[in-house]
């Protein structure tokens, strides 16, 4: 059933992307929510919770990469690399890595988490004195958010993103994300990324419903957050987290089920849910190693070399931009 949305202005809108992103999402037959919205301060402290279970095995398989890899690593990074994270969240992947570059250059994170991004930046300060940083607030999706780095010295970029948050793309945005990185890259400058590969259902579906339900609080979080920034009144009692996995589309589908018929306000907008409606709010799409290297061809880059755990469920890909 589609919103009514007259109640709210156009000015409205164009003056709060995150309530015309609500709005148009849950003003739809089939819901969503942006997935970029799970991640306020709350959010990505729950993500790094969750990245500390036991089922989620995806953070610790990587880090075993790079605890076996390090060097390797950071020789085909080279010296005088400035890394570049976008979405950095609270930096701890990347400080290994700045240890280990020949004279890197400096440290360049974009995160849309403020807090988030201040936090990181006292800890890379403080484990590696003398490391030049530049922070950059924003949703490091769009363009505008990388015009900044223009102005930062460097012999050589690098592009870090790790953490298999490129699996949280649809295929084709994926595809853009991917030129938008080529674009702020000159020949021969890397991009090291991480995938989750395709495996078992089993496997995947205990990753996104942890047994401590961390996960569950972070899907749920994003009904408090629209509460709390937008004024809505969510009873979150009366959703319920899913995630399953989609083999035909090779992902893992997050959702939120509503459990009962009931009517929510946002913005004098009225949104109804139906029993058994649900919200889709995220996606971790998995991938072959060359159904990936393909992925990485059409973006502008050239796949150089990877990187896989012990169990190899998980790779770290290097590539250069062309």
């Amino acid at each position: 059933m589609k919103a009514a949305l007259s109640s709210v202005t156009e000015n409205q809108l164009q003056d709060n992307e995150f309530l015309r992103d609500v709005l148009e999402g849950l003003g739809g037959s089939r819901k969503t929510l942006p997935c970029k919205y799970l991640y306020d301060e709350v959010g990505s402290r729950l993500f790094e919770e969750i990245c500390d279970s036991n089922d989620y095995y995806l953070t610790r398989n990587e880090a075993d990469i790079f605890a076996i890899h390090l060097d390797k690593i950071a020789e085909r990074i080279g010296p005088e690399a400035l890394l570049i994270e976008p979405g950095a969240g609270n930096c701890e992947k990347v400080e290994s890595l700045l240890a280990a570059l020949d004279s890197p250059k400096g440290y360049y994170p974009i995160d849309i988490s403020p807090e988030i991004l201040l936090d990181a930046e006292r800890r890379i300060k403080n484990g590696l004195p003398g490391m030049q940083v530049w922070s950059e607030v924003g949703d490091f999706t769009l363009a505008e958010v990388w015009d900044n780095l223009i102005s930062v010295p460097s012999r050589k970029r690098v592009v870090f993103f790790p953490g298999s948050t490129i699996g949280n793309f649809e295929p084709l945005e994926a595809e853009r994300l991917l030129e938008l990185f080529a674009s702020n890259l000159s020949p021969g400058d890397g991009l090291v990324i991480g995938t989750d590969l395709v495996k078992d259902s089993v496997t995947l579906e205990r990753a996104y419903n942890d047994s401590d339900h961390i996960t569950e609080k972070f899907n749920l979080n994003i009904l408090q957050r629209i509460n709390n920034e937008l004024g809505a009144n969510f009873d979150l009692s009366l959703f319920a987290h899913r995630a399953f996995y989609h083999s035909l589309r090779q992902r893992v589908e997050m959702h939120l089920v509503c459990l009962k018929s009931h009517s929510v306000s946002i913005a004098d907008t009225r949104i109804d849910f139906i029993e058994g409606e649900t919200i889709h709010t995220e996606n971790s799409h998995k991938y072959s190693i060359a159904g990936f290297n393909s992925l990485l061809t059409r973006s502008g880059f050239e796949p150089v070399c990877f990187w896989q755990d012990p169990a190899e469920t998980y790779v770290i890909h290097y590539a250069q931009a062309i």
